[in-house]
């Protein structure tokens, strides 16, 4: 039995419902005109189902029968659940990048749990922005919540071969340029890469950024690892659902869960899993909404100490996805493998220390979890390079590329556009070399706009021809976490707003030292002071509306992508709305 902390006439649905005066009485009227009545909302917390199911996001496709299991146990445990639809964005339709909208979902999550009579929410997330998004905008809101992950996908099937998703897009695809493989089998692919509903079935952003809502304490034990298609994920949802009205009796706020041991924890599990770069841009901005904290420096350190212990694509074995793992033990074995490299004493959203859910944890396949003495990668997923290309930050995955590249000097091939990318890369006459330096800029936070996924440049086609499948690549956008290849991204500054990237020009030789973690062009300051001078700043990409506002407030990548008035740093929080 839960230790109630709060009584009933201190539920903040209460300020709405309780008092006999003319404002309550139009609530509770209302409520009445939606067919529910006293016994429903009185002495009883309101938990609010925050819902991104969308008919065009395939990740969260389940989401509408989930929350009737969400729902149903919100009953179970003496609470009164109401559904709530919030703006659903996915890599897969949103363009030119969810992440454009990553703080509209925020924002709009902070808002609507601000400005309602619920006392705790459960957000149902999972694909890519969904995440990080909506936990934003729960930080700030300061009501007690739950994460429910949308789970991954099953695992995709072509000709008797295991496909995961995006990472054999990607492969295929380049074949397929090659022509080494035929339209039919191209058809194929495309036909039984995405077997079901849920999201990337490889550790993508997707799966990176719920295994860090998990081990930051946001979800139940184990409730990530659960594939979307299993009759599990039902009763997770449920469990969701019951585990929340306790939340509230206990008053167990984020800013109790979300500290800087959590935060540690949720980057130490994100290396160890071979986590998406994604990870970087929203674990600082989480952690920021939650006054914690935290800088690419302590990525990097974190990167260096934690070995990469799960098999499993895109770094690891091309036979084991997100499915293997969840039969190899899933998320809560892959965490008490790491040992005392995580502060095993944090509090999570069951209110008890990390420990309880993780102690003792089997692993039932050794080789997709690995332990500490056999992993997968020495060190953790990324690396941050700095240099004067690169002097607030750059990141790339080291498992990712090839050991070749990890330390390499070329001339550059700088394009300003995708599309002049794209067709330079066609191009089978280009004079490329696998030595050679692929450059994508305008592609940040606001050249993107939103700094879309574009960072995993497609190999040249003279290249594919003749056998080459890497090649050094650099870019201020991001890359999907489904990706590989020697790709360094998230340059800082961006080139659209006048860093060292906008000096670039095609036959400078840039130099990459991983071990160093630099990233210079050797071009001398006098010849640099010179195309300063010269620089001339882009048009702004907008005019009026939401990306008017997103080009006027957002950070570089380095600083988590937030808007400048929505850190905990910028201000307080708005506090309880008033109600006259």
């Amino acid at each position: 039995m839960t230790e109630t902390k709060k009584t009933a006439d201190q539920l903040r649905s209460a300020r709405w419902f309780a008092p006999d005066d003319l404002r309550s009485f139009g609530h509770r009227s209302r409520m009445m005109q939606m067919g529910l009545g006293p016994e429903d909302w009185e002495g009883r917390p309101v938990i609010g189902i925050l819902n991104t199911w969308s008919e065009m996001n395939p990740c969260h496709l389940h989401f509408r029968d989930r929350a009737e299991d969400v729902k149903k146990g919100i009953a179970q445990a003496g609470g009164l659940g109401l559904e709530i639809p919030t703006i659903s964005i996915d890599e897969s339709f949103t363009k030119p990048t969810s992440m454009l909208y990553r703080n509209m979902i925020a924002m709009e999550t902070e808002e609507t749990i601000r400005s309602h009579p619920l006392d705790g929410v459960v957000l149902m997330g999972g694909c890519d922005k969904s995440t990080p998004g909506l936990t934003m905008g729960a930080i700030s809101a300061g009501v007690p919540f739950i994460f429910l992950p949308a789970g991954p996908m099953l695992r995709g099937n072509y000709a008797g071969r295991a496909l995961g998703s995006g990472s054999d897009a990607w492969k295929f695809w380049d074949e397929r340029r090659a022509g080494t493989i035929s339209a039919e089998e191209w058809v194929g692919v495309e036909g039984g890469i995405a077997r079901s509903y849920g999201h990337c079935m490889t550790m993508g952003t997707a799966s990176t950024m719920t295994a860090i809502a998990e081990a930051m304490g946001l979800t139940l034990p184990g409730a990530t690892s659960i594939p979307a298609a299993d009759a599990g994920h039902k009763r997770m949802s449920a469990s969701c659902g019951r585990r929340i009205v306790d939340m509230v009796w206990e008053d167990l706020t984020p800013d109790k869960i979300i500290t800087p041991a959590a935060v540690q924890n949720a980057a130490t599990v994100a290396m160890a899993t071979g986590c998406s770069t994604n990870a970087v841009v929203h674990l600082l901005a989480m952690a920021r909404r939650a006054g914690v904290a935290l800088e690419l420096s302590d990525l990097d350190a974190l990167g260096r100490t934690t070995p990469l212990i799960a098999n499993i694509r895109p770094l690891g074995s091309s036979e084991y996805l997100m499915e293997d793992f969840y039969f190899a033990g899933g998320l809560r074995a892959l965490m008490d493998q790491l040992g005392n490299k995580l502060d095993r004493s944090a509090i999570t959203c069951t209110g008890k220390p990390l420990e309880e859910g993780i102690a003792g944890a089997p692993v039932y396949n050794d080789d997709v979890i690995r332990p500490l003495s056999n992993p997968v990668y020495k060190e953790g997923s990324l690396a941050v390079l700095k240099g004067n290309l690169c002097p607030n930050g750059a990141v790339i995955k080291p498992a990712a590329c090839d050991p070749k590249f990890h330390r390499h000097e070329g001339p550059a091939i700088v394009f300003d556009s995708y599309p002049e990318m794209k067709a330079a890369i066609d191009d089978e006459n280009l004079d490329v070399t696998p030595d050679h330096v692929l450059v994508l800029r305008n592609a940040g936070p606001q050249g993107g706009p939103g700094m879309p996924e574009w960072g995993m440049l497609p190999m040249p086609k003279a290249l594919l021809k003749q056998g080459h499948r890497d090649m050094l690549r650099i870019s201020d956008a991001r890359m999907s976490g489904t990706s590989y290849g020697a790709c360094i991204l998230h340059v800082a500054p961006e080139s659209f707003v006048g860093g060292p990237l906008a000096l670039l020009k095609t036959g400078d030789i840039v130099r990459m030292d991983l071990e160093a973690r630099t990233l210079d062009m050797l071009v001398d300051e006098d010849e640099l002071a010179a195309r300063r001078a010269a620089w001339k700043a882009p048009e702004p990409r907008f005019e009026r509306g939401w990306g008017y506002m997103f080009q006027r407030h957002v950070g570089q990548a380095d600083q988590g992508c937030d808007f400048d008035y929505l850190t905990a740093a910028f201000g307080q929080a708005a506090g309880e709305p008033d109600i006259f």
